[in-house]
């Protein structure tokens, strides 16, 4: 059966890379997605929100669009250019590690499907965005702008990242020269949005939090996606029998049973992450965990909410 004729779903990482037009999937996935906020604390939000928001009681009257009050019995007031002239930079890394877990390339995919989702809502709000790509220097920086051709092109380099082979073992990632580089290019306060499973190595920790302490310096607004495969990178849970274990970005092999470490990388692990979750929140930083198992609300919905925070 092919994806024409069969139904797309797309929690299937691998049915995404095998359909491919990221375009079309971000602007199924953000429909329904808003389709679904009728019960949360966005109600109101809908697919045309460049145009309109919702009354909040006590707001002057001078811009309720009564017509849309006609058509739907609810104010909403007019929204202008202004109030929409965010400037977002989307970073992906694209390093080895960033493959795994295979056949999928899990977490690149996610990432990539996630970043297609948000560069759409940015669209809609008429919102100007750029797309970094960066494994161990910056590969592909675009201009930041809000036309409808440049996201269309936006949308072709996120597909045909989801189609490129995996980088040879060795390709490590540079989280922190890239995030100094990127401060550096921004002239204007931005929403960074970055994607990463921050393997950038125990000793260069405090090289990456010196890093988006830079993007802080610059009065930019930082949403940090730290991007997983929960069981297996987190939770260290394998079939209990003999594994070689293979590390992407090194090439390092090691052999042993998942029960000789488990307890032991946990700890650590939890550790590392603590530590960074901890930082975050000192800097002033959103960091959200994301297990790539999960559905991509978690991240359209952290997006609203910092995107709604932003003034």
């Amino acid at each position: 059966m092919t994806m024409a004729n069969k139904k797309l779903d797309l929690s299937d990482l691998s049915q995404i890379r095998e359909f491919g037009n990221i375009e079309f999937l971000a602007k199924q996935m953000v429909e329904g997605f808003i389709t679904g906020l009728h019960r949360s604390p966005f109600h109101g939000f809908s697919v045309e929100f460049a145009e309109h928001r919702l009354y909040n009681t006590g707001e002057s009257t001078r811009h309720i669009d009564w017509k849309a009050f006609a058509k739907t019995d609810r104010l909403y007031t007019k929204r202008y250019e202004e109030e929409t002239n965010l400037r977002a930079q989307l970073l992906i890394d694209v390093s080895s590690s960033m493959f795994y877990p295979q056949p999928a390339h899990g977490k690149l995919t996610f990432s990539i499907m996630a970043a297609a989702a948000i560069a759409y809502m940015l669209q809609k709000q008429r919102d100007a965005v750029s797309l970094c790509t960066f494994a161990e220097d910056i590969e592909e920086h675009t201009p930041t702008k809000s036309t409808p051709s440049h996201i269309h092109k936006i949308f072709l380099m996120l597909e045909e990242l989801l189609h490129s082979p995996q980088k040879q073992q060795g390709s490590k990632t540079s989280i922190a020269e890239t995030i100094h580089k990127i401060a550096n290019k921004i002239p204007r306060r931005s929403l960074v949005i970055i994607f990463s499973d921050m393997f950038e190595g125990g000793e260069n920790q405090e090289e990456v939090f010196s890093a988006l302490q830079h993007l802080k310096h610059n009065h930019h607004e930082v949403l940090l996606f730290h991007v997983t495969d929960k069981k297996t990178e987190r939770d260290f849970d394998f079939e209990e029998r003999p594994h070689e274990f293979i590390d992407l970005e090194t090439g390092e092999k090691i052999k042993l049973q998942p029960s000789q470490v488990q307890a032991f990388y946990r700890k650590h692990v939890e550790t590392v992450y603590k530590d960074l979750k901890l930082k975050c929140g000192q800097y002033k930083i959103d960091f959200i965990e994301v297990d790539i198992k999960q559905s991509f609300e978690q991240i359209l919905t952290a997006y609203l909410i910092k995107r709604s925070k932003m003034k």
